[in-house]
C-alpha cells in the first residue's frame, strides 16, 4: 500500500547547528539529499524535514522567507507512542539547545509538551490515549 510522505521544508540560519540539533535528537541525516546547503533529516519513514540555508530556500519561493524567531510561518506537531516519549523527545531538544515554546498541556486523554528548535521552529510533541480516537 502506498505511504504518502510528508517534507517539511525550513529555512535555518546555520545548517551545522540544525543539523547538530537533529542528530542530538536522535534523527539520521540522510546523506544522498544532505549537501553544503541543505540536510535532509528522517524523522520517520513518512516524515522528513529539508533543512535549508536561507540562500537555497529562496531558490524555491518568490515570497519573503519569516524570520521564525520572529514570527510564526507553521506549527509543527509529532505524535508520541507515550507520554513518557513527549517529555524524552522534549527534554532531548532541550538539552541540545532547544527553548521551550509554551506550558505544557495535560488534558488527561492528550498530552503534550513544545520547544522551538535553534531557528525557532515551534515544534510540539503530542500523546494521545488511543481510546479517545476510536472511531
Amino acid at each position: 500500500m502506498y505511504q504518502q510522505m510528508i517534507f517539511v521544508n525550513l529555512a535555518t540560519n546555520d545548517l551545522e547547528t540544525s543539523k547538530k540539533f537533529f542528530t542530538e535528537l536522535g534523527y539520521s541525516l540522510n546523506p544522498q539529499f544532505t549537501t553544503d546547503d541543505c540536510a535532509c533529516v528522517v524523522i520517520s519513514e513518512t516524515i522528513v524535514a529539508m533543512l535549508l540555508t536561507r540562500e537555497r530556500y529562496q531558490d524555491f519561493t518568490n515570497k519573503e522567507i519569516a524570520d521564525s524567531a520572529k514570527t510564526s510561518e507553521v506549527l509543527l506537531c509529532l505524535s508520541a507512542e507515550s507520554r513518557a516519549n513527549v517529555d524524552e523527545l522534549v527534554d532531548k531538544a532541550l538539552a541540545a539547545g532547544g527553548t521551550p515554546a509554551g506550558e505544557p498541556q495535560d488534558h488527561g486523554f492528550m498530552y503534550g509538551r513544545s520547544f522551538q528548535d535553534p531557528d525557532g521552529h515551534t515544534w510540539e510533541v503530542v500523546w494521545m490515549d488511543p481510546s479517545a480516537v476510536q472511531g
